[in-house]
């Protein structure tokens, strides 16, 4: 593999540029089942303090982290060495005393919608009183299991604990994964220019202080076509900011490791999400003399999603063989309001208009059907 790399980097001295393309074309081949199996899986491990310093990177994720329940009052709360997080526990789980791993789901409260059926109950309130992103998070709870003590050193046991190792000389094996190549993490620790991240069979973290490049082994932080590389790195662990790193002193080619995944735990179900529901429309129901000109104002209980209006709502005159009237939706998502204005004016008599289910709310909730029928006076 490493003498197909160098043909592809370099190209061949002879022989042609359609030798190097057919070369390059049977690396790419070869590589990309070794990329596609270093994907990262879809929950992501982390810290309180990470969870709290990057809330957007987090928001609504699946994350693994670790700590021990605290309960006040009722509420409980998650705690570690680097803080602590308000939870919600899924029904029938548990909470047992001691250190634990917790799986569940990240929820940044100012990121969504008054009334969006993701935020918990418990949380919902007056829209006046709405928090600002990353002002209030909940960790909804799906499963739990009692923590036990790593039995090696590992990229996963210092991405949940860093505290731990924190000032320790430590070495670990990582798949590399370039200057954050695959976004495994919220953010850089800019301590060097060589900056680059490595992934274990779980988690991942940041190497500073040394280039990338050794003994049969020289790789690019800003190319993907260099991450079927392990690497064993030796340094010393940092821990700021919810970043975890390594200062390395030493770095070696390694193997991929013959790691056998355990399954994950399930991912949080999704919530069920209320039926959207016209709350106002202008002109009224069964409104009379209504001018030909007028517009059509329908106000919705949530905002909107844009991309399906088309099709959505449906104008006629019902009892009549006249041609639909002509229309065009304009939304303003502050008032979560669809307006619709026709090209030109609406026959006299009775004039019908359909929200059909195919409108949905900005959270793929689907609209309840709805019919709003008035008269325009002659």
């Amino acid at each position: 593999m490493g003498a197909l790399l160098t043909l592809v980097r370099r190209g061949f001295s002879a022989g042609g540029l359609r030798r190097t393309v057919a070369v390059a074309i049977t690396v790419l081949v070869l590589v990309a089942p070794a990329i596609s199996a270093a994907q990262p899986p879809p929950r992501r491990l982390a810290t309180i303090a990470a969870l709290r310093q990057f809330p957007g990177f987090f928001h609504l994720q699946n994350v693994l982290l670790r700590g021990e329940f605290k309960e006040e009052g009722g509420r409980f709360s998650l705690e570690a060495e680097d803080g602590n997080i308000r939870v919600i526990l899924d029904s029938g789980v548990r909470t047992p005393s001691g250190a634990v791993e917790v799986r569940g789901q990240l929820v940044d409260i100012g990121r969504l919608e008054p009334g969006d059926p993701r935020v918990p109950e418990a949380e919902q309130r007056d829209a006046t009183r709405w928090p600002r992103p990353g002002e209030e998070l909940v960790l909804r709870v799906t499963a739990v299991n009692d923590a036990a003590a790593p039995a090696s050193t590992t990229i996963r046991a210092l991405a949940l604990e860093p505290w731990r190792y924190e000032g320790q000389k430590v070495t670990v094996t990582g798949n590399f994964r370039g200057r954050n190549l695959f976004g495994d993490l919220p953010g850089a620790p800019g301590k060097s220019r060589y900056d680059f991240v490595i992934r274990g069979a779980e988690g991942a973290m940041w190497v500073s202080g040394l280039q990338p490049r050794g003994r049969g082994f020289d790789l690019d932080i800003d190319r993907r076509f260099d991450t079927d590389q392990w690497l064993e790195v030796t340094g010393v662990v940092a821990y700021e900011r919810g970043l975890v790193r390594l200062d390395a002193t030493q770095l070696t080619a390694a193997k991929a490791p013959q790691v056998i995944r355990e399954a994950d735990e399930p991912a949080a179900p999704p919530p069920v999400l209320p039926a959207l529901e016209v709350v106002f429309s202008s002109p009224t129901p069964d409104e009379e003399n209504v001018g030909a000109t007028s517009v059509v104002r329908i106000q919705f209980s949530r905002g909107l999603d844009p991309k399906t209006f088309a099709g959505a709502v449906r104008v006629g005159y019902p009892g009549s063989d006249a041609t639909p009237p002509m229309f065009q939706t304009t939304y303003d998502a502050a008032t979560r309001a669809l307006t619709l204005r026709f090209s030109a004016p609406l026959q006299a008599g009775r004039v019908q208009v359909e929200v059909l289910e195919a409108l949905k709310a900005f959270d793929g909730g689907a609209a309840k059907p709805w019919t709003l029928t008035f008269s325009v006076g002659d």
